[in-house]
């Protein structure tokens, strides 16, 4: 495990960003990625992706994470989905019940060609 987490943000659409996450998201980094996706959100950017291909380990630090960004994006009117989960975070997700809560999708086009999710939940 890295203990570098690196964030790149794209923004394809007005009030839409997608977030690329590089590394590990652990007790060391999940931080890291809550302060840079709550920023990303503060900027007026409440329809959030997590692009999560790069990931290679997720754990219950980086699942707190996730949920705290979800939460965040909600107060702000917009959306958090997620992108190219990994099989194993895919797993953490599912058997958490997260993934109920959570758009997945397959690439980031698939969010930038999607229409914004309501905040119903």
């Amino acid at each position: 495990m890295t203990h570098t987490l690196h964030l790149t943000v794209q923004h394809p659409h007005p009030g839409l960003a997608i977030a690329t996450i590089v590394g590990d998201v652990d007790v060391h980094t999940a931080p890291t990625l809550r302060s840079g996706a709550l920023e990303i959100v503060q900027q007026g950017h409440p329809r959030l992706a997590l692009d999560l291909a790069q990931v290679g380990f997720c754990d219950s630090a980086g699942l707190s994470a996730i949920i705290g960004i979800w939460h965040a994006a909600q107060e702000a009117g917009g959306s958090l989905s997620l992108v190219a989960v990994p099989d194993r975070l895919m797993r953490m997700l599912s058997m958490t019940g997260v993934d109920s809560l959570l758009p997945v999708h397959a690439t980031a086009t698939d969010v930038t060609d999607s229409p914004p999710a309501s905040a119903k939940r």
